[in-house]
């Protein structure tokens, strides 16, 4: 991995390790086919966390650092989860979340953010604590949210992209910056295929049951 870390090249004037362009690669990749709710989602996310790991922990990233074992254990559950929702017209059935469900992600979004703050800086383990709990937290409310098949979770991926875009210029993590301004193109087109999806499933079960 130290090979990875310490050699790379130059994108748009700025250097760019092996590990974090293949592990940015590889979640850019995730976001696509999350898109079209492939099982391959899942792997490829597993080499993702990998690679990243070792990027923002040579950062000083803990919270960033941390998240990808956090995503490593969610993928694993998730891509067990998808292969038992599986429909041979639409992928991975999707659906709308209930008010129930959305406010348990708003609620586990800020509580868990205030306490992985408190935390990491008692810790000592980041320089930037607030905005790196609100990226870890929400990355495990995203995936967990996705894991179920809920719509939401591309909101939730809108308001990490959000914090973390500053937040990987400020740590000199352009190339990763830049990834995130296209994961916010892909994650708006992803929320907008797959309400339309729900919407489909919702109404095919409507037709069904009236039969």
């Amino acid at each position: 991995m130290d090979f990875l870390l310490n050699h790379g090249l130059t994108v748009l004037g700025q250097w760019v390790s092996i590990a974090e362009l293949a592990g940015q690669l590889c979640a850019l990749a995730v976001v696509f086919l999350a898109q079209r709710r492939t099982l391959w989602t899942w792997p490829v996310q597993v080499g993702a966390t990998v690679l990243l790991f070792s990027v923002y922990l040579s950062a000083h990233l803990g919270g960033l650092a941390g998240r990808q074992v956090a995503i490593l254990a969610i993928s694993l559950y998730g891509w067990w989860a998808w292969t038992r929702r599986r429909d041979p017209v639409y992928g991975v059935v999707v659906r709308k979340g209930s008010l129930t469900e959305r406010l348990v992600l708003l609620g586990a979004f800020a509580a868990g953010t205030a306490a992985m703050a408190v935390a990491l800086d008692l810790l000592g383990a980041s320089w930037a604590p607030w905005p790196d709990a609100a990226i870890f937290v929400g990355t495990l409310v995203a995936f967990g949210a996705q894991g179920l098949g809920l719509v939401e979770f591309w909101l939730v991926w809108l308001v990490v992209d959000a914090i973390g875009v500053p937040l990987q210029i400020a740590s000199g993590l352009w190339f990763s910056a830049a990834i995130y301004l296209v994961f916010a193109v892909l994650v708006v087109h992803g929320w907008w295929s797959w309400n339309r999806t729900a919407k489909q499933v919702a109404a095919d079960r409507v037709r069904a049951a009236s039969r």
